[in-house]
């Protein structure tokens, strides 16, 4: 532990929206596992994507508590605040899938995404917190182009170009200006793509090693050349902690793994794995607003805290993709939980 968290965390209460989720629970395990004496709330909707089994193995653990509540019911979210009167709160509850806000409307994104986040500020405004972390994405900042140098910085004009990321952009606004205007202690974090454990398979990675566990090809969308930088989801989770007990309100921070690959890097590499050539890869048509590129510099996170993603790609993929193999019974019971399971691309 550095010397900037050397305080006592005896009763320390962390209230983590959206818990249930991929990297919602990949958080509650890591911390808890860091810190003895902290205790973690957990309020989830626990809609399609959320899943209590992701966190089955810490479910009696005398520090964790699961409360199942709606970021975008204003009542629940001050009750849950009242209730444990929370020292920091984290936010993962979003509505995430970009197929989704095309393809079914943006009202639930809206509703989650923005008057969710809303609901959070407003918490905080008036029954007080130390600090409050909204994780965001890379995806607010629109699209970078094949080839060129350019990175993602904080400063970074906000173009989003589909309904997903335009929720997003707008909750990230609406921290901002709750700090600026009642100086909110709010931190925004904009992550790159996440791979790792636990992740709901309409997701890029696990979909493709779905699609390869039942002998399917592969779907790629357009020419399969946009390119995403990815990270390990517990790299993330360390940057997380930093920001969560050390970011400055008001202040933006970049998180990126430094691994940019095309959908067809990704694709390779898990066809690679099963002992499966190029023609189980299968071109579909593009998605409309599909962004080009996006490119994480993380630049300003090293600055601050010394953090460095630890996790190499191509080990950690490969451990993810075993993960899965070792796991099948998780994803047995997600498919039968999900009576319309049809994941999608995400990227």
């Amino acid at each position: 532990m550095t010397k900037l968290f050397r305080r006592n965390f005896g009763n320390t209460a962390i209230l983590v929206f959206g818990g249930a989720g991929f990297i919602g629970s990949n958080f509650i395990r890591y911390i808890l596992g860091r810190y003895k004496e902290i205790r973690i709330i957990n309020f989830d909707k626990l809609t399609y994507s959320g899943n209590l089994e992701n966190l089955k193995d810490i479910s009696h653990d005398r520090r964790y508590k699961f409360i199942r509540g709606d970021i975008a019911d204003k009542n629940e979210v001050f009750q849950v605040f009242r209730k444990f009167k929370p020292d920091f709160i984290i936010n993962f509850a979003a509505e995430t899938h970009v197929d989704r806000s095309i393809h079914l409307g943006a009202e639930e994104f809206i509703n989650t995404n923005v008057y969710g986040v809303f609901n959070i500020l407003e918490a905080v405004k008036k029954c007080g917190a130390e600090k409050f972390v909204s994780v965001s994405t890379d995806e607010v900042y629109g699209s970078l182009g094949l080839g060129e140098k350019k990175k993602f910085k904080e400063t970074t004009p906000l173009a989003p170009n589909v309904p997903y990321s335009a929720t997003k952009a707008s909750g990230d606004f609406l921290c901002r200006a709750y700090h600026n205007t009642w100086k909110i202690p709010v931190v925004v974090t904009r992550c790159s793509n996440n791979y790792g454990p636990y992740q709901y398979p309409e997701k890029l990675i696990p979909f493709f090693i779905l699609r390869m566990l039942e002998n399917k090809k592969l779907p790629i969308y357009g020419d399969g050349k946009n390119v995403r930088d990815w990270i390990y989801v517990i790299d993330h989770c360390r940057a997380l902690e930093l920001c969560l007990l050390g970011g400055g309100p008001g202040e933006v921070y970049n998180v990126g793994g430094g691994n940019e690959k095309s959908n067809l890097d990704i694709a390779e590499i898990i066809l690679d794995y099963f002992g499966r050539d190029k023609n189980w890869i299968e071109f579909v048509a593009d998605r409309p607003g599909h962004d080009r590129r996006y490119a994480i510099d993380p630049a300003k996170l090293k600055r601050k805290f010394g953090w460095q993603s630890k996790y190499k790609f191509e080990k950690s993929l490969n451990g993810t993709i075993e993960w899965y193999l070792k796991n099948k019974n998780w994803m047995d019971n997600l498919k039968k939980k999900i009576k319309n399971f049809n994941p999608h691309i995400k990227i």
